[in-house]
């Protein structure tokens, strides 16, 4: 039976799993469902239509499920969905969704949330992702699995973070981050590869290698972006990561950050 503290308030609506632990002064309110095992630390408020995964671990004062802080939302049914071991840290703020963005704000499973980050609605957020302090993500941003945001990192609205990508500490993001980069700055531009994330992950030196290739192609060779693009799939391996780099500029709306030239020669080598 899940464990609850005398001084929580849990709505008879709510549907609590096995182990589930809810600590003191907390607030589950409407229609929300926690899986098993998950410890819920004293007041957090967790609102209605939230659903949250199996062995979870939400600190003091989050706040999870609450109405989006969008001016077009009209109390319209809309979802957060948190998967499974995700911890997330004091007083960090995931909003539902929007009729306008799909209705769905999704986190997806073994994500680091850290104190004061900040998931706006209709956000859709990968796995093993980390945000550190204070980092915000604006409303309807797709962060793919295991990219990095460094603390008081803030990414603009309808942005996308690629996957093993890494934001510096305090930058500000105005537009797409490929997968496989770095990001820094206010306003944020390319300086290299995250090497060490990707040297960390255990990618092989010979997918570095053509990944560094087609970096060197494709954002400092001074070719238009469209020929960048067909000369790395000419001279390249079909590598799934080259293949997912291509693909992610291919479909991006927003245009990517563009690349710092002078720091991108501190990070050669």
């Amino acid at each position: 039976m899940p464990d609850i503290h005398p001084t929580a308030i849990v709505d008879k609506g709510a549907e609590l799993g096995p182990g589930v632990k809810v600590g003191p002064y907390s607030l589950i309110s409407g229609r929300v469902v926690v899986g098993a095992d998950t410890e819920i630390g004293s007041h957090v408020v967790i609102k209605d239509y939230t659903t949250i995964g199996a062995r979870c671990r939400i600190f003091q004062f989050a706040v999870l499920g609450e109405i989006p802080q969008d001016l077009k939302f009209k109390g319209e049914e809309s979802h957060l969905v948190v998967g499974d071991d995700n911890t997330i840290r004091e007083f960090a703020t995931l909003h539902r969704g929007t009729e306008g963005g799909g209705g769905l704000t999704r986190v997806g499973n073994g994500n680091l949330l850290m104190a004061y980050s900040h998931v706006a609605h209709d956000c859709l957020i990968g796995n093993h992702v980390i945000m550190s302090n204070a980092a915000t993500l604006g409303g309807h941003i797709v962060v793919e699995d295991r990219a990095i945001l460094g603390g008081f990192a803030a990414v603009h609205q309808f942005s996308r973070i690629g996957t093993h990508a890494f934001i510096g500490g305090a930058s500000a993001v105005p537009r797409d981050v490929p997968p496989y980069t770095m990001a820094v700055g206010n306003r944020a531009k390319l300086v290299g590869l995250n090497l060490v994330g990707l040297k960390r992950a255990g990618f092989a030196d010979a997918t570095l290698q053509a990944l560094r290739a087609a970096y060197e192609l494709l954002f400092l060779s001074g070719l238009n972006l469209r020929e960048a693009m067909a000369r790395t799939r000419e001279e390249l391996p079909p590598l799934p990561e080259i293949q997912h780099l291509l693909e992610f500029i291919e479909k991006s709306e927003r245009g990517l950050v563009p690349a710092d030239v002078r720091e991108n020669r501190t990070h050669r080598g």
